[in-house]
């Protein structure tokens, strides 16, 4: 039996896999710990594994496998994972964002394995790209990119078949690239005008006063005002894309998350055309494509780092 962990910036998912096949049993999901000491979020987690095998009659003691797919940035102390994700800890931007906590990291690992004898760790979009490369839209595919735009925005790589992690295991924030000086636009990190803080679920209600299914909603039913604003949206969004293709050789890029997915139909054909409308040389034959696993990536993610 396996542990199967989803965090994100809004919620945490938790559901276990027995083992055959991917069925998962169990899920349950919370909002996201974010007040209290900073191991609240790893005494979450754990409290939610013990009642979902509580649910499942199985005994908690023997379930000693778990599997991680987290919101980042990750920080190393001692070798094991702390979160100094943007939307959980407070202490990074400061009170401007409205955070609850002063944490400038949240403990997660070092917790984790005093209750699991095996943990594995992994950014929530490396794991998510292991989930659709196996399983997914990006099965056979080795120059291949997932990418969420959810309450953040975040990437998973994988470039001649290897899959690109980094030093910390931070390859692919690129949330958190530079691409105006909008001041208006200030991301949990700290940043002012990177592509999260003006585009992620969460810079989009604090930005035009209304949150982005509402906003999406306006612009599908014609409204012009609202149009506008999200052809802004893809516009920034797409060149973030288009420049994660011309830098790494894509061939396809997996899109998954929140504000995406329930608007796929309408937010694909325009964030295509920010990407193929660039010089072809580079761009020709990179697709985008809706996440295979759908909206349930982030729990199949959680299973994929358990092999």
């Amino acid at each position: 039996m396996k542990a199967c962990i989803d965090i994100g910036g809004t919620k945490v998912a938790v559901s276990l896999n027995t083992g055959a096949g991917l069925e998962l049993i169990a899920r349950r999901a919370e909002p996201t710990a974010k007040t209290g000491s900073n191991d609240a979020l790893a005494l979450q987690v754990i409290r939610m594994v013990d009642e979902a095998c509580a649910e499942a009659h199985v005994d908690a003691s023997t379930v000693q496998r778990a599997g991680v797919s987290s919101a980042g940035p990750f920080v190393l102390r001692e070798r094991l994972v702390e979160l100094a994700a943007p939307n959980i800890c407070g202490g990074l931007a400061g009170p401007e964002r409205g955070l609850p906590n002063d944490w400038m990291t949240a403990t997660l690992e070092a917790p984790l394995r005093r209750r699991f004898r095996e943990v594995r760790v992994e950014n929530d979009c490396v794991a998510a790209l292991e989930a659709e490369r196996r399983w997914g839209a990006l099965q056979g595919v080795d120059n291949c990119a997932y990418v969420t735009w959810s309450t953040g925005v975040g990437m998973g790589f994988c470039v001649d078949g290897r899959v690109l992690r980094g030093k910390n295991g931070n390859a692919g924030h690129g949330g958190h690239m530079f691409v105006s000086d909008n001041d208006d636009a200030l991301c949990g990190c700290g940043n002012v005008g990177d592509v999260e803080a003006l585009v992620a679920g969460n810079a989009v209600a604090r930005r035009f006063g209304a949150d982005a299914a509402t906003l999406l909603q306006r612009a599908r039913s014609g409204d012009a005002a609202a149009m506008t604003t999200v052809d802004e949206l893809c516009r920034v969004m797409g060149r973030a894309l288009y420049n994660v293709t011309v830098t790494l050789d894509l061939q396809r890029i997996s899109l998954g998350g929140s504000v995406f997915a329930h608007n796929k139909d309408y937010l694909l054909p325009r964030l295509q055309e920010q990407v193929s409308s660039r010089f072809p040389a580079l761009t020709a034959g990179c697709e985008l494509a809706p996440a295979g696993l759908a909206e349930r990536v982030g729990d199949y993610a959680a299973l994929a780092l358990l092999g």
